[in-house]
C-alpha cells in the first residue's frame, strides 16, 4: 500500500495540472457516482490536499473528491486523452484543457461538502498528517506520552492512523530502525532522551522518503551502496525487506517478524 509520502508526491504530480485549472470534464468510473459528474464538470480545482493516506480534491464549489488509493490504486498524470496501457480498471479521471489526472484501480471514492469531510468516518478520526509542515518533533514527542498512546506496543502504534496518519509498513521500520527503539517497547518506558529521538525521527525518516521518492537510507550510504552496484531495491531501506542480512550498523542479521499480522523488519542488537 503506497504510504504518506508517495500519496504526497502524487498530489503534487496532480496539483502541478489541476490547481487554479478548470475541469472541463469529470468522469466517474464507479456507477453509484455518475450523476455527481455534472455538477463538478465545469469547476475549477482550488487545492489539492493530503491526511495520511486520503487524497482530497477541492473544488470551488464547495465540493471536495476524497479517494483512498487502498492496496492498488495509482493516479496518473498524462497529456488530454492519453490514457495508459494498463488493465487496470479507471476509477476517476479528471480533464484539463490540457491534462488529464486519472485514479486507476482504487475502490474507496467519494464525493464531499464541507460536513461530509468534517464528519468522515476515516478522516474524523486520523492524526497530524506526518507531512504536516506545521507538524514539530515535539508535537510527536508529547503525543507519545498521551493516555490515550503510552500504554501501545510501538510496532501496533506506529500503524493506527489516529497517532500519526501516512505512516505505513516501510516507515514503521525504518523509523524504529533509526531511532534505536524495539517494536514491542511501549512509550511509557523511554525515557526522555529516547522519546526526542523517536519523535526526530519519526519526522525526519518520513520527510526524507517524501524527498527521495521513498528511499529511507540515508544519502551518504545510497551513494556507496550504489557505487558497490547495488540496484534502488537493495539500497532503498536500512531494514525493511533485509532479512537475514547484515544490518549496516552493527553487522548483527536483519529479524523479519509478523506483529499484528503485519511484517516488521528490525535489528536485536541496535533494537535492543
Amino acid at each position: 500500500m503506497p504510504e504518506g509520502p508517495e500519496i504526497r508526491r502524487a498530489a503534487d504530480k496532480i496539483a502541478s495540472v489541476l490547481v487554479g485549472k478548470t475541469i472541463e470534464t469529470v468522469e466517474f468510473g464507479l456507477p453509484w457516482l455518475k450523476h455527481h459528474e455534472e455538477m463538478l464538470s465545469g469547476s475549477a480545482v482550488v487545492r489539492i490536499e493530503t491526511r495520511g493516506k486520503a487524497l482530497l480534491t477541492h473544488f470551488d464549489n464547495g465540493l471536495c473528491i476524497y479517494s483512498h488509493n487502498q492496496l492498488y490504486g495509482r493516479w496518473w498524470v498524462v497529456k488530454r486523452d492519453k490514457y495508459p496501457n494498463t488493465r487496470r480498471s479507471l476509477r476517476l479521471a479528471l480533464h484539463t484543457n490540457e491534462h488529464s489526472a486519472l485514479l486507476f484501480s482504487a475502490s474507496t471514492i467519494e464525493v464531499l461538502d464541507e460536513e461530509g469531510i468534517y464528519n468522515h468516518s476515516f478522516l474524523s478520526k486520523i492524526g497530524p498528517d506526518i507531512l504536516d509542515t506545521e507538524l514539530v518533533w515535539r508535537d510527536i514527542a508529547a503525543r507519545l506520552l498521551t493516555q490515550q498512546f503510552k500504554r501501545r506496543s510501538m510496532a501496533s502504534l506506529y500503524l493506527d492512523q489516529s497517532f500519526l496518519a501516512g505512516v505505513g509498513n516501510y516507515l514503521r521500520s525504518e523509523i524504529l530502525f533509526e531511532a534505536g527503539i524495539n517494536p514491542r517497547a511501549k512509550p511509557q518506558e523511554l525515557d526522555r532522551k529516547e522519546n526526542n529521538k523517536l519523535a526526530r525521527s519519526t519526522l525526519s525518516i518520513s520527510q526524507r522518503a517524501y524527498e527521495t521518492g521513498g528511499i529511507t537510507n540515508p544519502p551518504k550510504r545510497v551513494l556507496a551502496l550504489k557505487k558497490e552496484g547495488l540496484k534502488r531495491q537493495q539500497f532503498r531501506h536500512a531494514v525493511f525487506g533485509r532479512e537475514n542480512r547484515a544490518c549496516y550498523n552493527c553487522g548483527e542479521e536483519i529479524i523479519k517478524e509478523l506483529i499484528s499480522t503485519r511484517r516488521i523488519y528490525w535489528c536485536p542488537l541496535c533494537q535492543y
